[in-house]
């Protein structure tokens, strides 16, 4: 059941007031996991066998069709025999809740081993990519598919690898994709068939491209679709390709088979098995060091406990679990601690920001803030905005009062050029300077992707301003701070707007097919939640086309009172403009962040007038608060105008700096920055800094502001949630 603990789970939880002591002869001993459609328990049969016992709840049994497939699942499962799967002991479901009961494995799964002790090393990968295969081919010869094979359902016992959960009440699993289609399985290593919801198309298929994700994901850590929202996830498994960089070379070739978007591109589960041959053949050694002894730990608390009485559980008492990136945090901030020799010595004879020269004639500790930027490619204009915001931010804080700052900072800069490859070895030199305590940058989306592994591995502090990339959500770490909204949260500010200030009942969505993701989640999010509680009407332009005349046409025959442009190229959105102009719509319009450049205003003449954009950044001239910056800056730098994203860069530093303020003297070591930085918060002068406890991402309703075209340029309007209503 999707939601609930695999039964190799060791968290028992105490059995609750309304559980009962036996289910179908089992003595249930506690809970493993819970989800929508029931419960999974920990039980002990009469012979003393532990199982893992899943009782489907009695609204979902009640559906006949329901009862049936479980029925036939469950018989076609229970015939299941291999090495690599986990049997099923007993079923009933002809019970008022029906039940199914598993052989119960004590060993992590594979997500859970890969969070608390990183990538599998590359040969635990190949053996069990080929024992999972194995497991597969005897899965599809009883005629069954999987449907969810992932990290969660794959448990790791000291003899190789464990297959579980075979599409047994897998409709717990389903995720709304639109209001006819249901997709089936767990975004980012479903298959494009699933994500399209194809529901008769599902077949063997479908699981080797899930096995291609899991096996990619024990490689690297991360999913080859990254992560994010299900629609972001679903979008890339179906229209891009996977990322497989930190693949070993080796199973590159056979993962790009595994994940090709043709289901018959794909090979069969034997095939895989095959081209893995021998590599499931040897046991005991296959998991790195730290597995067993995790195995055996938990084995021994498993078989140790006790019958319990009626209502209760005896337990050994629970520890609360740490993820490899918590554990990573905690033993950077408490290394100069619990680690003795040179590594104290060291941190001992560093200088500090308590010592000799906080308020006397002596040298101030110097930290290295690294500005890694694009200063002589594409977005070089955006680079060296940024570069001149940093800098102006390091003057004023190295000429504050002795009696008010305890350290001096310097800045290092390196330019990437906007070339992916310069970002890497940009990144490499940074990470190689133990000097450096945090940097702030790319520039640009690619270059950040191409980075950010570098940066996590370290644990140095990377902090952007201006990617407007979902490079969190795909990479999930730690150490990035992506400070704005990435591009898949832009349609918020649409919605509001259309809500509360212009309001439309009939909003218009172009859907530019030039812009692909960009254009499809603008138009996806605004047509399920329309502005307003209206209507809305979608009008594609294909990625060939220029074609807007006959989009403004059809706007006008839906009556729309609003027109949304989902697209990002400047130059088509002004042929948007200007065809809606000619056809004489004179409703509120609409556009994301990257149209708007001098390419949209001067194209699109007067027709640009009254457009409004969701950007990301502020025009500091229009912040009362900002005014000491704006004077500052024009006259430290020559400039008539401040550029765009120079006082978020501004902040950025502030930001940094005030975190290594408050590490004080021992504790400033990159990895207490990391810890430091993600549970601040930091009111700077376009938008207040902070991070969300659970997901750690940046509170991006901080940083969705919009702007107006009048009289040919850009007019600031302020947070798209504080506008004034109309």
């Amino acid at each position: 059941m999707s939601g609930v603990h695999p039964p190799g789970h060791t968290g028992v939880h105490a059995l609750k007031p309304g559980d009962p002591p036996f289910v179908g002869g089992y003595r249930l001993l506690g809970r493993l996991g819970a989800g929508g459609m029931g419960v999974v328990y920990l039980a002990r049969s009469t012979g003393g066998t532990l199982v893992a016992l899943k009782v489907i709840r009695a609204e979902y049994a009640s559906d006949h069709a329901f009862r049936t497939r479980f029925r036939r699942e469950a018989e076609a499962a229970g015939g299941l025999t291999g090495r690599w799967v986990v049997p099923v002991t007993a079923a009933a479901p002809q019970a008022r809740e029906p039940w199914l009961a598993t052989a119960f494995v004590p060993g992590p799964s594979l997500a859970e081993a890969v969070a608390l002790h990183g990538p599998l090393p590359d040969r635990t990968v190949r053996a069990l990519g080929a024992r999972l295969a194995e497991a597969l081919t005897e899965v599809h010869a009883a005629g069954l598919v999987h449907r969810d094979v992932k990290p969660g359902n794959v448990l790791l016992a000291l003899d190789g690898p464990r297959l579980i959960d075979f599409g047994i009440a897998r409709a717990t699993g389903a995720t709304a994709l639109t209001a006819s289609d249901v997709v089936i399985g767990s975004p980012g290593y479903l298959s494009p068939e699933q994500a399209r919801a194809q529901g008769g198309d599902i077949g063997p298929p479908s699981d080797i491209f899930s096995l291609g994700c899991v096996l990619a994901y024990a490689a690297t850590g991360h999913r080859p679709f990254g992560t994010g929202t299900p629609a972001a996830i679903f979008f890339r498994t179906v229209h891009e390709e996977p990322d497989l960089d930190a693949v070993p070379w080796a199973l590159v070739p056979l993962l790009s088979r595994c994940l090709a978007k043709d289901p018959r591109a794909r090979p069969t589960a034997q095939e895989v098995r095959d081209a893995l041959a021998g590599e499931g053949e040897g046991e005991g050694d296959w998991l790195p060091s730290a597995l067993p002894r995790l195995i055996a730990e938990r084995s021994a608390t498993v078989l140790a406990l006790p019958d319990p009485g009626p209502g209760t559980l005896m337990l050994p008492p629970e520890r609360p679990g740490l993820s490899r990136r918590r554990l990573l945090t905690l033993g950077s901030a408490a290394g100069v601690v619990v680690v003795g020799g040179g590594l104290a010595a060291w941190a001992a004879s560093r200088p500090t920001a308590g010592s000799a020269g906080t308020k006397g004639s002596g040298p101030l500790p110097r930290y290295v803030i690294g500005l890694h930027a694009d200063l002589s490619g594409p977005d070089r204009t955006l680079g060296r905005a940024q570069e001149r915001g940093v800098r102006l931010a390091v003057e004023q804080f190295n000429s504050r009062s002795r009696d008010g700052r305890t350290f001096d900072l310097t800045l290092k800069v390196l330019d990437d050029a906007g070339e992916a490859k310069r970002a890497g070895e940009v990144a490499g030199s940074f990470v190689a300077d133990h000097e450096v305590y945090s940097v702030i940058g790319p520039t640009g989306n690619a270059t950040t992707e191409t980075a950010v592994a570098r940066y996590e591995k370290a644990l140095l502090p990377i902090v952007t301003v201006s990617s407007a990339g979902d490079t969190y959500s795909k990479t999930g770490t730690r150490s990035f701070f992506q400070l704005r909204p990435d591009e898949n949260s832009l349609s918020t500010a649409f919605i509001h707007y259309l809500t509360h200030t212009e309001k439309s009942r009939r909003t218009a969505l172009v859907d530019d097919r030039a812009a692909s993701r960009t254009s499809w989640q603008i138009v996806k999010d605004l047509a399920t939640f329309p502005p307003s509680n209206g209507t809305t009407t979608t009008h594609v332009v294909p990625a060939d086309s220029e074609d807007f005349d006959t989009v403004a046409a059809e706007v006008l025959a839906a009556k729309a009172q609003a027109v949304v442009y989902g697209g990002s190229s400047p130059h088509r959105a002004a042929r948007c403009a200007r065809a809606l102009r000619q056809a004489g719509f004179r409703g509120a319009r609409m556009a994301p962040e990257p149209v708007l450049e001098a390419a949209f205003l001067g194209e699109a003449g007067t027709a640009a007038e009254g457009w409004v954009i969701c950007t990301a950044y502020v025009d500091p001239a229009r912040l009362p608060a900002a005014a000491p910056f704006v004077t500052a800056y024009k006259k430290r730098f020559g400039v008539r105008t401040v550029e765009r994203f120079a006082v978020e860069a501004y902040d950025a530093l502030n930001f940094i700096a005030e975190g290594l303020r408050e590490l004080g003297s021992a504790g400033v070591e990159r990895g207490a920055m990391v810890r430091r930085l993600r549970e601040a918060t930091y009111n700077g002068l376009a938008k207040t800094i902070e991070f969300d406890e659970v997901t750690d991402e940046f509170h991006w309703v901080n940083g969705l502001f919009l702007q107006r075209v009048q009289n040919g340029t850009p007019h600031f309007l302020g947070r798209y949630d504080q506008l004034k209503k109309s």
